[in-house]
Parts: C-alpha cells; structure tokens; sequence
C-alpha cells in the first residue's frame, strides 16, 4: 500500500487490559512505514462504559474516517464506542472480544477452555476518589505473564511486559454491553490461536458471530508483538476495503 491509498483513514489502536498503547509499537511502526496515519489513545481501563465514552470522544474528534482496531478488552470497547460514530468505516478485532449487546465479559470468558487467564489474576485495591473508598483492580501475576499473555515472546520482553502493566477495574468485566457497532459496521478479526488470555475458542466465536473476515495466526495473545506484519496485512486490507 502506497501513501496515498491510506492517506484518507487513520487507523485507531486501541489497547486492552494489563497493556498500554506501547504494546502496538511494532505494528504502528510497521504501518507507518506503509504511508498508514496511526493514533493509539491511552484506553483508561476503568470499566466498559467510562472507556468507551473515552474512546468515543478520541476518535470523534479525529478528522476524516476511521479505522478502529481493539485487542484484547480493547475490542469490547470499540464495538461500544463506535456505534452510531459516523465517522467510523471498520473495524478489526485483534485477539479481541466483540462482545453482543447485554453480554458481560466475565460471562464471556468463562466459557473459554484455552483460556488460562483466571487463576493468573491478582487482585489489589484502588482509591475511587470518595473519601477513603476503594475498589478492586486486577493485575496478572508476574509470574504467570509469559505463559498466559506472551508465548511466543522473549522471555526478557516477556518479563518487561509484565512489570509494566496497566491494571484493569475489576467491575469491567461485569457491565454489560451496549448495541455492537460489528451490527452496522464491516469487521475483521486476528485469530491468535496460542490465546491463553482471552482464550482462541472464545475469540472465534465472538468474530464468528460478528460476521468478520477472519484470519487465523499462529501466535500468543499478544500477537501484534510477535507477528506485527502478519498484523498489519490484515489492517491494510480492512483499509483498502473501507477506503
């Protein structure tokens, strides 16, 4: 892809749980090269509602057409923030959820068999701004992260990843979606079929039921770490389709 075939649509990375915008470095800089506008927001993590009405606002504002991208969590909060967001021409699921509207996320992964991500998860508590109220936020065991989240990444970046992760609200994974925007929008979705986090059965069938163009790749959860150009064919594609 050229410049200007992509020059019209930014293409919006929005991150999920235990991560930050820093986990898309290597795709961005893989679509970057491609003449790809890239904006990847900080995704606050504090529950479905309050992040996708944050997201909502970022890629509002942006100019022109948007193509958004979630993973992990990331991907619940785009088919919630997209809905009705005019400027918004698709979306692309990347070992993500697209959770249907009144699913709960806890609901949703309960029903994994890959997943190994529940009995990793630490809880501790943190100030809600009332007083001395506090609330639980989730965190995955250091230990544990190679395995459950990064495979098939070094085991010192592996490590790295681990340390700095961004802790999630415990209470996102009990609201419930809104409308999916994958109702009204064209979809694509990254399949990592080494997802001990999310869980590839569980990610299947959400982009199954979704209606997306799916791509299967052999990988981790974190698979636009360790597979960013196997990544950003899938995205380039979305773009030539919605452009």
């Amino acid at each position: 892809m050229t410049e200007g075939d992509s020059a019209g649509a930014t293409v919006v990375l929005v991150h999920g749980a235990f991560a930050d915008a820093g986990s898309w470095a290597a795709l961005t800089e893989v679509l970057q090269a491609e003449g790809v506008t890239v904006l990847a927001p900080s995704n606050p993590l504090r529950g479905i509602g309050s992040d996708s009405a944050y997201i909502r606002s970022v890629i509002g504002q942006v100019d022109g057409p948007v193509l958004a991208v979630g993973h992990s969590y990331g991907g619940a909060v785009i088919t919630n923030a997209a809905t009705g967001l005019g400027n918004v021409k698709g979306l692309v699921y990347v070992a993500a959820f697209a959770p249907d509207e009144g699913q709960t996320l806890g609901e949703i992964e309960g029903t994994s068999r890959d997943s190994a991500l529940a009995s990793a998860l630490v809880q501790r508590n943190f100030p809600v701004g009332t007083g001395d109220e506090t609330a639980v936020e989730l965190y995955v065991a250091a230990a544990d992260f190679p395995q459950v989240f990064a495979g098939d990444l070094p085991a010192v970046q592996a490590a790295v990843l681990g340390a700095s992760q961004r802790p999630v609200a415990a209470s996102a994974f009990d609201e419930r979606n809104g409308v999916p925007a994958w109702k009204s929008l064209p979809s694509w979705a990254v399949v990592a079929t080494g997802d001990k986090a999310a869980g590839a059965d569980v990610v299947r069938r959400m982009a199954q039921h979704a209606g997306a163009d799916i791509t299967e790749v052999e990988g981790s959860h974190l698979v636009m770490l360790s597979q960013p150009r196997r990544v950003a064919e899938v995205i380039l594609a979305a773009l030539r389709a919605v452009g």
